[in-house]
């Protein structure tokens, strides 16, 4: 074949490999797909991987019902067996770095599986897209590695920051610091004693930002459907944030205190839409009561620090 001749074969398989890439295709086992960008010589995911993604997704009408993308931190998950027969994780063992695809899965199998009604918007019978863009294929071993970097320059960060607060604030007199890395300002002494592990502890208190805005509180403005009671929850064991494990038990019934939580020991890189990945929070907290035995927990009664 001449090079002229050469050159025209070329641009027809390229002509048909991008028409091909975009085109919706099905596996065996009936996962409808679209693969948009895809470098063959990439690691792909495997069964046991941890992925780190981007995705949105979309009802039968397009409408968007998430997107990564503005919750301000991507997607990380282990990659499983597909756990029913179209299921997306099929498809993200066709991924790697870089690539990026949509899946159509089925929503009734998606929402039954995750035990979940069918979302607003979304219809029974119908396929919920899923648009993925892989940032990363980690093995568990370097996922935990990575972490744990991440972990200790974030640590540092939120040390900064903290200590910035504390002095434009003028809390520097005032702050303990615990040795997690957890400020703790008394704004009002209490003369009980101190919760222990395993504790029922009954706490009225808002949470916020650095700058001051409230995403969270157990108020009755805040929380209508809980009407202002205090939330209740064992302390120590592990079921709220790091940062209120640390800072609760410290407190004396009847106090009140600020706790200011490094992000490490909040939700750390976890974003939504009310808290911004990495943030440092603050919390004013209120020890009303703690007891032993199981908490009276009220239904719709929110769960702090989860």
């Amino acid at each position: 074949m001449s090079l002229k001749h050469f050159g025209k074969a070329a641009l027809i398989v390229a002509v048909v490999a991008a028409c091909g890439k975009n085109r919706v295709q099905v596996t065996d086992n009936g996962l409808k797909y679209q693969i948009h960008e895809q470098t063959e010589s990439s690691r792909k995911g495997k069964v046991g991987d941890i992925l780190t993604l981007h995705l949105t997704l979309m009802n039968n009408k397009d409408s968007v019902l998430r997107d990564t993308h503005k919750e301000g931190a991507p997607f990380q998950m282990l990659l499983q067996v597909p756990p029913f027969k179209g299921s997306y994780e099929e498809g993200l063992t066709m991924l790697g770095k870089g690539d990026s695809a949509t899946f159509y899965v089925s929503a009734d199998s998606l929402f039954t599986r995750a035990m979940q009604p069918l979302p607003p918007g979304v219809q029974k019978g119908t396929d919920i897209g899923i648009a993925v863009k892989v940032l990363n294929v980690q093995t568990e071993d370097e996922y935990k590695k990575t972490q744990a970097a991440d972990f200790e320059k974030q640590k540092g960060i939120d040390a900064k920051t903290i200590e910035s607060y504390v002095a434009k604030n003028g809390l520097a007199g005032k702050a303990q610091k615990t040795a997690g890395g957890v400020y703790y300002v008394v704004t009002q002494p209490g003369a009980g004693p101190t919760p222990s592990a395993g504790d029922i502890v009954s706490v009225q208190y808002t949470g916020k930002l650095l700058d001051g805005k409230v995403f969270d509180s157990s108020s009755k403005n805040f929380n209508p459907q809980a009407d202002g009671r205090p939330v209740q929850f064992p302390i120590g064991v592990g079921q709220v944030i790091p940062g209120w494990e640390e800072g609760v038990m410290r407190m004396h019934k009847g106090e009140k205190a600020t706790l200011i939580i490094p992000s490490t020991l909040a939700y750390g890189s976890r974003a939504n839409p009310k808290i911004p990945a990495n943030s440092v929070l603050l919390f004013d907290i209120e020890l009303v009561d703690f007891q032993k035995g199981q908490p009276n927990q009220m239904p719709g009664m929110p769960q702090p620090g989860r």
